[in-house]
């Protein structure tokens, strides 16, 4: 499945929500919607997807890296614009030819992807991290799956890899309360392989980046294969049931309306259970 588009070649007035760069063997993806706190929303889906689709489709790019602008890497999903399409299980929200950038829905890139993260990395940007195969963070960073504060459940595979990468009681800890921690606790649960002084995380993720692509690329894409053979069954069909039963159902709840209002108006949510 080739890709026939590229977010550098989507006509539009208003700048690039996701900037995307060559830089010989490396491909630069960069989230571009700091007003927002780089808030994902459909449009950078979108483009994620296709950025995605050029790293798995041109033989001569190895390897990606993931980053933000502005005050942070990004504060999640931009669930007031598209809480309407995850409460019908998030149909067409990867394009058919792009790439699924959380390794759910569909086909990943099958080539090294590594995140460089800085401030905010909450719910879906967390995921993105879960998803790569390195972590970058800036000391600065501040981590978060904060769905079950808003009456939903986290659909891009946290609730599969999470426990897997940290442990079940760690990753409990979290998912469960949706408490926030910083890069340091990141790096002592293994959700981060290193931590770097704020500023610096791009430059070293570039760094590794580089040192990858230097590597004989049908090695490394084997490698990566091999390892994740075993984990991606399992988050597929967690990804599966949450897609067509668990998170649609949970949408539609007057406690998913709640908290996505809560969040909204900036307010703590009250929650009734129904």
């Amino acid at each position: 499945m080739s890709s026939t588009r590229t977010p550098s070649a989507q006509p539009s007035a208003q700048p690039a929500k996701v900037l995307v760069e060559r830089e010989g063997p490396v491909l630069r993806i960069t989230l571009n919607r700091p007003e927002k706190a780089n808030a994902i929303d459909s449009d950078m889906i979108t483009d994620l997807s296709y950025a995605l689709a050029r790293l798995s489709d041109d033989h001569a790019l190895r390897v990606a890296v993931l980053s933000g602008v502005g005050a942070h890497f990004t504060g999640g999903l931009d669930l007031a614009s598209l809480a309407p399409r995850l409460a019908t299980g998030g149909e067409g929200i990867i394009p058919e030819d792009g790439r699924d950038p959380w390794g759910m829905y569909g086909e990943a890139a099958g080539k090294p992807v590594v995140v460089a993260v800085h401030g905010r990395c909450f719910t879906a940007g967390l995921e993105l991290v879960l998803n790569s195969e390195l972590c970058i963070a800036a000391e600065d960073s501040v981590f978060g799956q904060q769905e079950v504060t808003r009456g939903i459940v986290p659909l891009g595979g946290a609730t599969v890899r999470l426990p897997q990468r940290v442990g079940w009681g760690n990753a409990m800890r979290y998912l469960l309360t949706g408490d926030q921690f910083d890069a340091r606790e990141a790096l002592r649960l293994g959700v981060v392989q290193e931590v770097v002084p704020a500023g610096q995380q791009l430059e070293r993720a570039l760094e590794l980046a580089h040192r990858i692509a230097r590597q004989a690329p049908l090695a490394v894409q084997a490698t990566m294969a091999d390892a994740r053979a075993g984990l991606v069954e399992e988050i597929a069909a967690s990804a599966l049931s949450l897609r067509s039963d668990v998170g649609p159902r949970l949408f539609a709840t007057a406690d998913a309306a709640e908290g996505i209002t809560s969040m909204v108006e900036r307010r703590a949510p009250e929650f009734t259970g129904t």
